[in-house]
């Protein structure tokens, strides 16, 4: 890390960070959020002539201290308008979807999009919003290490972040805290970032606020996290060759659904991944033996969590594979029937009262306008329900990796 002044028109950033482990993209997107200047207008001068995006800072020779020079436009003030009033109908889709509430995107800083949908995700989710502004810099206790601290910290200023700005995010900070706590995140292939999985940075930073969070008692709700996407599971464990058995509760972040020639729909991969089996001593025979394990919900949370398990391990090539099958899902999810017989019961009220009013299975609700919203990094899209549910696989194309639905609560 080396600090540097930037020389821009008539003003003088001084004490500006660059991070040489990351691409001179990062650095740019710095400076847009210093000047307003978008990155590709961007033209600041290095040894050698102009600084690329994809530079090597080690044979530029930049050195602590050094001042450099930028030139660029930044983007227009906003000014009265000349004409008329612009209708909400009349802006341009990204324009549209900002003026409709929605928050702006995130700069794709380098093989991040695995982050962004990430951090994308989970800011739609008001509660745990609610809960990270009630977490103070004062407010780690001796249970939680710093780094996942600053996570924490940095996670609700960036989804503050996103709530007041109506141009593109650069998280920076974000990302470079998270390679510190986790730093798989920062692995390099040739110089550049490499892509990550989606799913391990989901529950990696679940799991990071679920601790912060639980620590310091910073929401009305003692483990808010728990409360949002914790999902309890019974299980039965059953070894047939013993006859023994045993009973087993947990609590995880996400249910999965395995994928096999067998499965062309959600709900037959979610039944799939219930039942597994394990090895384990077996106390009466001995030895190890193998056992049956059938869990069911036991408890459900507020956002239920669904993970595509698309990605598996090839020994032939040493590495991931991805399986493009296609497995279709709804956009109303209804578990009813994977559920423990104590859970259905305490379901049986509600299901009714829904059934009454609106004839309809207990899951997600969509928006009455039948609108989505595609965040492509920077780039928010309106999309419509038909295009959601396109994204099912079966081929070279967008698909859903993890799905988030929303519980319907019924007050009682």
């Amino acid at each position: 890390m080396i600090t540097v002044s930037v020389k821009w028109q008539k003003e003088l950033f001084k004490d500006v960070e660059i991070d040489t482990t990351q691409s001179p993209y990062v650095f740019k997107c710095q400076l847009y959020d210093l000047t307003g200047v978008p990155p590709v207008r961007q033209k600041i001068m290095v040894k050698g002539g102009l600084l690329k995006d994809d530079a090597d800072w080690s044979a530029l020779g930049v050195k602590e201290g050094q001042k450099l020079m930028m030139m660029g436009t930044a983007d227009e003030i906003i000014k009265a308008p000349e004409k008329g009033p612009v209708f909400v109908e009349d802006l341009p889709e990204e324009e549209l979807v900002v003026a409709m509430g929605h928050s702006a995107g995130l700069f794709n800083l380098g093989n991040t999009c695995y982050m962004n949908s990430t951090v994308q995700c989970l800011h739609s989710v008001p509660e745990l919003k609610s809960a990270l502004v009630k977490y103070s810099h004062s407010g780690r206790s001796n249970d939680v290490d710093q780094s996942s601290h600053m996570l924490t910290i940095a996670t609700r200023d960036l989804f503050n972040e996103l709530d007041k700005s109506v141009k593109p995010v650069a998280p920076m900070q974000f990302w470079m805290v998270l390679r510190k706590k986790y730093p798989q995140f920062g692995q390099l292939h040739n110089g550049v970032f490499m892509q990550q999985d989606a799913e391990e940075c989901w529950t990696q930073l679940l799991y990071t606020l679920s601790q912060s969070l639980k620590s310091t008692g910073s929401s009305e709700i003692p483990d808010a996290l728990k409360a949002l996407f914790g999902i309890e599971l019974v299980s039965r464990v059953h070894c047939q060759e013993s006859g023994e058995e045993s009973s087993e509760t947990e609590s995880v972040y996400s249910l999965k659904c395995h994928i096999s020639q067998e499965v062309n729909h959600l709900h037959e991969g979610l039944k799939h991944a219930l039942k597994s089996e394990l090895e384990k001593a077996s106390p009466s025979l001995g030895r190890s033996a193998i056992y049956l394990k059938e869990s069911r919900i036991n408890g459900l949370p507020r956002y239920l969590t669904i993970q595509f398990v698309r990605f598996f391990w090839k020994r032939e090539s040493n590495q991931k594979a991805k399986i493009l099958r296609k497995v279709d899902y709804p956009l109303e999810l209804d578990v009813y029937d994977l559920c423990s017989d104590d859970l259905c019961k305490r379901l049986e009220t509600p299901r009714q009262v829904l059934r009454d009013e609106e004839g309809i299975k207990l899951g997600l609700k969509a928006r009455k306008d039948g609108k989505w919203i595609e965040y492509d990094d920077d780039n928010p899209i309106a999309q419509r329900e038909e295009d959601i549910t396109k994204l099912s696989g079966g081929g070279d194309w967008h698909m859903a990796y993890i799905c988030m639905y929303k519980a319907r609560v019924i007050p009682m």
